[in-house]
């Protein structure tokens, strides 16, 4: 197939590049690499691919509506996996606005890219944050996820219910992704394990907050590519059985499917930590901090749907993955 992967120099985009391109599909790669994180991680990330002869990528802005038209009338890819987002659940406190222009806009003209290109598929990055102040565990996709506490959490929400009005009156199929704590070799420098690991490395110490009381579906990134690569094959299928009187949020009567992708059992931060230190020989000093605004202390995947669907089973545990980048971080920064 021919595939638009956005967001591909990024932590899950290049690594679902990598397998699309591994089992012989031709990628178009969409990345603008941006300057929210080190640049160079996502160059080198993008290194691994940008030189396959069955890769092609655009240095283009979701945000950019001309650029975009113009991309899927030149490529025409068949399927497309929306993974380009403006990340992270504090940085909205300085910059709004970047996560309405990527997450909103952007994702607002890769649903017209995908309605008048004849796209067979879209799959797109939703998140657990949008659960929010809902607390029954495990997060399912049948229950209601109406109240996100962070304004990245309400762009996704907003990608769910935009990607549905799509499928409704375009035809357009769709499928939204809700990720779990996502982990693993050539992770964003902004999230818990990059972070703990540089800061223990240098004799720093590393702020825990909830006081460490955290509990989430941390999740491989082998386990997460895996996933959206079973459901690119599978375009969503309007449900037969679906009820307007008691309408599912997960599923529709058009072609549109809402699944978690997580790993199913739950893991304290602390745990995570103690795993963290014996992978690198060394013992945290831990700041101990409240929860802070926007956190939920919990996260919990129910994963039948999606184990249903496609056969989807996450497989690497706590354990193997920490000790899996805390080898890559020790070869990609040098001996330390």
């Amino acid at each position: 197939m021919k595939v638009m992967v956005t967001g591909s120099a990024g932590f899950i985009g290049s690594a679902v590049s990598l397998k699309l391109l591994e089992r012989g599909d031709e990628v178009i790669g969409v990345d603008i690499i941006n300057d929210y994180y080190d640049p160079e991680l996502k160059r080198a990330r993008l290194a691994r691919h940008l030189d396959h002869p069955n890769y092609t990528h655009l240095l283009l802005d979701l945000a950019d509506k001309a650029g975009i038209e113009a991309a899927f009338a030149e490529h025409r890819p068949q399927r497309v996996i929306n993974l380009a987002a403006q990340a992270g659940v504090r940085y909205a406190a300085i910059n709004p606005h970047a996560y309405v222009n990527s997450n909103v806009t952007g994702f607002l003209h890769i649903l017209e890219g995908c309605r008048h290109n004849g796209v067979e598929h879209l799959v797109f990055a939703s998140t657990s944050s949008v659960y929010g102040a809902n607390t029954t565990m495990p997060f399912t996709v049948h229950d209601s996820a109406e109240h996100p506490l962070t304004l990245y959490a309400a762009t996704k929400k907003a990608n769910e219910q935009m990607a549905h009005s799509y499928a409704h009156l375009y035809g357009v199929p769709c499928t939204g992704l809700r990720f779990f704590t996502v982990y693993g070799p050539w992770g964003r420098p902004d999230m818990a394990l990059f972070l703990f690991t540089k800061a223990i490395l240098a004799g720093e110490p590393i702020k825990v907050f909830n006081h460490g009381k955290h509990k989430r579906s941390f999740t491989f990134i082998d386990d997460i590519v895996e996933g959206v690569i079973r459901v690119l094959d599978q375009p969503a299928a309007p449900n037969p059985d679906w009820d307007s009187f008691n309408p599912d949020p997960a599923t529709s009567n058009a072609p549109y499917r809402l699944f978690n992708i997580g790993a199913e059992q739950q893991v304290e931060l602390l745990r995570y930590i103690e795993v963290l230190e014996q992978c690198l020989g060394r013992k945290a000093v831990m700041e101990m901090l409240p929860l802070q605004p926007g956190d939920v202390p919990d996260t919990e995947a129910d994963v039948a749907d999606l184990a249903q669907a496609v056969g989807y089973k996450p497989r690497v545990t706590v354990e193997e993955g920490v000790a899996a980048f805390v080898d890559w971080y020790r070869g990609y920064n040098g001996p330390l």
